[in-house]
């Protein structure tokens, strides 16, 4: 079952949709605009994390991006980021007041961004989500290789605030190039199906939206020599459906 952290309590808790089969989420927008502040990015992230863990448990999500006051008539920086970052889009975008209308029910889960104070008057789950910065803004890496700085969020708890700094860009844009350089050559061999003890464990992870430890166990079973390469194969695409790092985008390719 599914499990996040809840604000008020600070402790993890089974999300319930009260729809079977339908959970319905509000991500709050954070007021902040600068442009070192990715925090709206990062909401928008954890609701592309917990969709992608959702439709792995055949569960549908419908998603508002919720404004304080009326949403701006274009997008905002933050959701022309998300894109590049390979997130799933809202249904809508739409003021706080509306949210639940536009979910047509009551909503399950709300992803808020900051301290992890989660206004009282929310009905449903609350859901802090660490504000996060890159320093210095519009750097380089996070132009050329924004996956990358989905790659950096991922590495930290997504209730804890997250620095991304140059170098980490840099290390990131490194490891998903030699990642999916790995995966396409395990696809020229012979397929093998994921171990079972880490297959369990990656949905375990998933099932709490702990991609820190999702990431530490590709990293070890990549330097895993006694794992067959077909079954590196499986399990890095396996786990590539909730990271969304694009993973298998290279095989195929000449030189890769």
């Amino acid at each position: 079952m599914l499990r996040l952290l809840d604000a008020r309590s600070r402790f993890a808790v089974e999300i319930q949709p009260a729809r079977r089969g339908l959970l319905r989420v509000c991500a709050h927008a954070p007021e902040t605009s600068q442009a070192a502040d990715l925090s709206g990015l990062r909401v928008l992230l954890v609701a592309d994390l917990l969709t992608r863990t959702s439709e792995l448990r055949k569960l549908q999500v419908l998603t508002v991006l919720a404004f304080v006051g009326q949403p701006p008539g274009q997008l905002t920086d933050f959701e022309q980021a998300a894109g590049a970052l390979g997130m799933h889009s809202p249904q809508a975008r739409v003021s706080h007041d509306d949210a639940q209308a536009a979910l047509d029910g009551s909503i399950d889960v709300h992803l808020v961004s900051g301290n992890g104070e989660a206004d009282g008057a929310l009905q449903g789950l609350a859901v802090p989500v660490g504000v996060a910065r890159v320093e210095p803004p519009g750097h380089e890496s996070l132009r050329s290789h924004p996956l990358a700085a989905r790659l950096v969020l991922l590495s930290v708890p997504y209730y804890q605030p997250a620095d991304l700094a140059d170098g980490q860009l840099t290390e990131a844009a490194g490891t998903v190039r030699r990642w999916r350089r790995q995966v396409a050559e395990w696809a020229e061999l012979p397929s093998r199906p994921m171990a079972a003890d880490t297959a369990a464990a990656i949905r375990s992870a998933f099932d709490e939206l702990d991609t820190v430890h999702a990431l530490a166990l590709l990293r070890d079973l990549s330097l895993d020599a006694s794992t067959p390469a077909g079954a590196k194969f499986e399990t890095f695409l396996y786990a590539d459906r909730v990271l969304g790092l694009g993973l298998p985008s290279e095989i195929g390719q000449p030189g890769a």
